[in-house]
């Protein structure tokens, strides 16, 4: 990419044919907001909102301007580097939220020179632009299959060609990829499950789910399982109820669960952001806490953000209850995709990762691969110090849990 005065202009083109060019600055939270609304889909990641709930970070929202009209927004998580706080890592998860169909260069020159001039030693975004889609009938046969061992050996997927544009682009352009190929690491999962809601019905989302789903559903429906909103600043008990199931979930899965105040702090600042933004499904059976669940929604994107379920009380099928009930008010509200969040992308019947795919490839929906997330070195030095003390992080923490 080229090179640009900090905060000014890159070119941005067509193919071969040179067009206006675009300048960064930043944008108020309520401009960032208004550009949000505006769009059909954003990552809530990707809202004002969600730089209030990382405090451990500095936020700023950033805007792209094609003359006096802003055509683009991003909102950018600076991560100081230890003993040397001058320098931050700028970390734009699943975003920016910009017209990666045309010519990424015009977007990214002006980002990455602005940011440098304010200290950054790092760009990091994750572009949300998916790379291929595995639908779940494919799923399905590559897990039968027992020489498949991985999603991306299923033949016959869909490739989209804009998603394997940027990635190219980005990397003939000094970007580091950083996405696991195990599909998980410290940033946000570049392979994800995903339910098409566009031009369906309730009737049509229960077909496509395979028939253990289906049996699960009228189960809980059976066995008078009673799902509730909640998650509004009226009822903190809510929460308080959600965070304990939540805790007990973590201590069975063996995942380091995120404390009280952070769900504290991310339902009061989605709320303020917008009353629908957030919301907190309970499902009780006989008056107990079965399983819970935390749906996001910008736009027609709705996200299953976080589940807990009781171990106890696995038999009236609280979780499948759950999931039907976002799934139906997402699609109520006219959302476009259900989003169950991330997956690996291992078929080995080996793996213990193999149940989450088979969990939520039988709602019907497809298997999503995405850019994934790259790294810009800004000041290549910094940046390997950084690279390293990630990496000595990293194994100490492996050690711990062995």
């Amino acid at each position: 990419m080229s090179s640009s005065e900090p905060g000014r202009t890159a070119h941005r083109q067509g193919p071969g044919v040179p067009g206006p060019s675009l300048t960064v600055r930043p944008i108020t939270a309520a401009e960032h907001l208004a550009f949000v609304r505006r769009q059909r889909s954003v990552s809530f990641l990707q809202t004002p909102a969600w730089g209030r709930v990382k405090t451990e970070w500095r936020s700023e929202s950033l805007g792209w301007y094609d003359g006096r009209e802003l055509v683009g927004a991003g909102l950018v998580l600076h991560r100081p580097v230890p003993r040397l706080d001058r320098f931050t890592l700028a970390y734009l998860p699943e975003g920016p939220a910009v017209d990666w169909t045309g010519e990424i260069g015009a977007w990214l020159d002006p980002l990455a020179a602005r940011l440098k001039a304010d200290g950054a030693f790092a760009i990091r975004l994750g572009p949300p632009v998916r790379t291929a889609t595995w639908h779940a009938g494919q799923v399905k046969e590559g897990i039968a299959d027992p020489g498949v061992k991985r999603l991306t050996d299923v033949s016959g997927h869909w490739a989209d060609p804009v998603g394997t544009r940027v990635a190219g682009r980005l990397r003939d352009a000094g970007w580091l990829p950083q996405s696991p190929e195990d599909g998980f690491g410290t940033g946000h999962p570049q392979f994800k499950f995903e339910i098409p809601l566009a031009g369906r019905t309730e009737d049509d989302l229960l077909a496509g789910m395979n028939q253990l789903w289906r049996r699960n559903i009228k189960k809980a429906a059976k066995a008078g399982v009673e799902v509730t909103v909640g998650g509004n600043p009226e009822s903190p008990a809510d929460l308080g109820a959600f965070h304990g199931l939540y805790a007990h979930t973590a201590e069975r899965d063996r995942f380091t669960p995120r404390p009280p105040g952070y769900f504290e702090t991310m339902f009061a600042a989605l709320n303020a952001e917008d009353p629908e933004r957030i919301k907190l499904y309970l499902a009780r059976h006989r008056g107990d806490l079965v399983a819970a669940a935390v749906l996001v929604r910008v736009g027609a994107h709705a996200v299953y953000a976080y589940g807990a379920s009781s171990t106890a009380h696995r038999d009236v099928r609280g979780s499948n209850a759950c999931q039907w009930a976002m799934i139906r008010d997402s699609l109520a509200a006219g959302c476009d995709v259900y989003d169950l969040r991330g997956i690996t992308p291992t078929l080995d019947a080996d793996d213990p990762h193999l149940g989450l795919i088979q969990f939520k490839a039988g709602t019907g929906g497809q298997a999503v691969r995405y850019v994934g997330e790259w790294d810009l070195p800004l000041r290549p030095m910094v940046y390997r110090a950084f690279d390293l003390y990630l990496k000595r992080r990293e194994s100490r923490r492996r050690r711990g849990r062995s």
